[in-house]
């Protein structure tokens, strides 16, 4: 019996992603996983470029603005969501498409997680704390100390993921990076995956553009009303935490538009050096006709 096969779209921000992913899942008469972890939140949706409602209509989508930014979700929340979600659709399809830009939520998907220790929860509570009062950067400091090897090789302006490591390392008593890349269990699927990508200054030139765009859709008006919730962990986020300092007085609007461009340029820059490390992932510019890249597939499938 033929395989199943999980075709994984993956790029930086603003390359084209959302916009392929539709057309493989008309080819393929299938559906959709996001692996955007910003679009999982019902309340976050031009700041985060959450597919508009035709896109939505144009192929079934799954885990798009389904959680609350009260909600805590985490990417092992999302990898048993969507390993669920997963097994009940082959048996309706023998592709599906995964879209989206955050690293992480795709492995965990696509290879498993590391498994972790539990670990007091009153741990997080205090380095969140530490988080809202001191910033990131004594947190950045003690997780230097605590585990250098992971510290090099992360996104250290993440705070997610510093208090995530943080907390293994305080609860445990080992490195964060002690527990990583331990085997995994298998997934009852084969992965295709494919990257988009462009030239750096076409990829800053394309974020630019789609940040001013979302300002003309009313992100501020949308930042306006999730001010009063601004120190959900949620919301500390690019286009967000940009605007909310515009609205305490730190920045100038003009300002506060040129950092969400300058903090979304990096985040690209980040994504581009996760997947890069992937040697499993096949790329494309961005401008390759969607039946190249299906002709492509197609010579993959065994």
């Amino acid at each position: 019996m033929k395989p199943n096969y999980l075709i994984s779209i993956v790029g930086p921000t603003a390359i084209g992603k959302t916009a392929l992913s539709i057309k493989l899942a008309k080819a393929f008469d299938t559906e959709i996983l996001s692996a955007d972890s910003r679009q999982f939140y019902k309340e976050m949706s031009i700041g985060t470029a959450a597919p508009t409602i035709k896109e939505l209509a144009a192929a079934p989508h799954h885990f798009i603005h389904h959680k609350s930014i009260e909600d805590a979700y985490s990417v092992g929340d999302f990898e048993k969501d969507a390993l669920v979600k997963t097994e009940a659709l082959f048996k309706k399809h023998k592709y599906l498409i995964l879209v989206g830009g955050s690293g992480l939520y795709i492995k965990s998907l696509i290879e498993g997680l590391d498994n972790f220790p539990k670990v007091d929860p009153k741990i997080r509570i205090e380095l969140n704390e530490q988080f809202a009062k001191l910033g990131l950067e004594p947190l950045q400091k003690k997780l230097k100390d605590l585990d250098p090897v992971y510290y090099e090789k992360m996104d250290i302006d993440n705070p997610h993921r510093v208090i995530r490591a943080l907390e293994i390392c305080l609860g445990t008593g080992n490195s964060f990076s002690s527990f990583l890349d331990h085997p995994k269990s298998q997934r009852p699927f084969k992965t295709i995956s494919i990257g988009l990508t462009a030239p750096r200054e076409e990829i800053y030139e394309r974020i630019n553009g789609r940040v001013d765009v979302m300002m003309d859709e009313g992100l501020l008006e949308e930042a306006e009303g999730l001010y009063p919730k601004r120190n959900l962990n949620a919301l500390n986020t690019v286009g967000y935490k940009e605007l909310f300092a515009f609205l305490e007085g730190n920045l100038s609007k003009k300002e506060a538009l040129e950092e969400i461009k300058k903090n979304t340029r990096r985040f690209a820059k980040r994504q581009l050096t996760w997947f890069r490390k992937d040697q499993n992932i096949d790329w494309f510019d961005f401008k390759t006709p969607a039946h190249e890249i299906i002709n492509f597939i197609n010579t993959k499938i065994s």
